[in-house]
């Protein structure tokens, strides 16, 4: 009797777990519709992989660059780090992005985001660009970015000045942003390859502070692989991210793949828990995303892999980091 008593009892405890086992559903909040070589699967193959990874919507934008093949180059390099070639700003980018969603009925193109990405950050002509681009598309741009500056070896491979996010060419894109009620992506790396401490921090905190009514979203917190390959787990990045989250409150956090490890999960896969109570602290300034580049067969594995994560959170906070920020933080003629 006993021994069926406890079997009932665990029996039921296991229905009850899988009753209340959380399913996620997503908003991805950093997605390239191309590569860099401006080639995409195509909208089909995405739309197709958001369903079966439980994305009900998507930031969606170009690549502000094309990767150049050079002429004494016999192989095409796969990505931009495949050679010594130089990469280019190329602002036909947003095109793409404007025609693959013209041609979508309107209850699939109600799934997307689209954010502006095909200027030169370093140019201060690139204002005008904008301008004239929301101009073409009324009402189609909900967004800026993602923004390419400090970018591990990519900003040493492109052509031009070294993009930085504090220079006045951007200066003029955050007035913008801020009249427009567009918020803007930032790659911009807290670090080199080689520097053991927030060596380019200045570049995003100034517009942070100087910008008040711009809303940003910090792609992976600054973090990056190429970073980690070199000196592996950054032990600042938490103080100084929780610094920033404290003091301006337009600091949204894109925990895209770079941040599921080493930051928020450790090498057993564990969630860390200084960064889920950073997370439950601050429960409206993070969001996921894939950062897929043209190419997305593996959305579901990038979303999916914060799952252990999300289920350190209490439910309520899990649900809006995985969901519902980045849908949020978009204009408020998007919603």
């Amino acid at each position: 009797m006993i021994a069926r008593t406890l079997a009932c009892l665990l029996l039921s405890m296991g229905l009850f777990d899988s009753v209340h086992a959380r399913d996620y559903r997503y908003s991805d909040a950093h997605l390239h519709y191309v590569d860099f070589f401006q080639e995409t699967e195509g909208m089909p193959a995405l739309l197709k992989a958001m369903d079966e990874a439980g994305v009900e919507q998507s930031m969606i934008s170009g690549i502000p660059v094309a990767k150049k093949w050079h002429e004494d180059e016999p192989k095409r390099p796969r990505y931009y780090a495949g050679d010594d070639a130089d990469a280019y700003w190329y602002s036909a980018t947003d095109l793409y992005v404007a025609a693959a969603l013209e041609k979508l009925p309107a209850e699939q193109r109600k799934r997307f985001h689209p954010f502006l990405t095909g200027f030169n950050p370093v140019d201060k002509n690139a204002v005008n660009h904008i301008e004239r681009m929301l101009e073409l598309y009324p009402g189609l741009w909900q967004g800026i970015g993602e923004v390419f500056t400090r970018h591990d070896d990519l900003t040493a491979l492109t052509s031009g000045d070294t993009p930085r996010a504090n220079n006045e060419a951007m200066t003029r894109i955050y007035h913008l942003a801020a009249e427009r009620d567009l918020p803007v992506l930032l790659h911009s790396n807290i670090t080199s390859k080689r520097e053991r401490n927030p060596l380019y921090l200045a570049e995003i905190e100034e517009p942070l502070r100087n910008h008040p009514h711009t809303r940003f979203i910090w792609a992976h917190a600054g973090s990056s692989v190429e970073i980690h390959r070199h000196q592996e787990r950054m032990d600042f990045l938490l103080p100084v991210l929780t610094r920033l989250l404290e003091d301006y409150p337009n600091l949204y956090v894109d925990l895209s793949w770079s941040v599921l490890e080493p930051y928020l999960l450790d090498e057993q896969g564990v969630p860390r828990k200084a960064w889920v109570e950073l997370v439950v602290r601050f429960p409206e300034r993070f969001m996921l995303g894939s950062d897929v580049v043209g190419r997305f067969g593996s959305i579901g594995e990038q979303m999916h892999a914060f799952n252990p994560f999300l289920d350190a959170l209490p439910e309520a906070v899990a649900e809006r980091v995985s969901r519902r920020n980045f849908v949020e933080l978009l204009p408020k003629s998007a919603k």
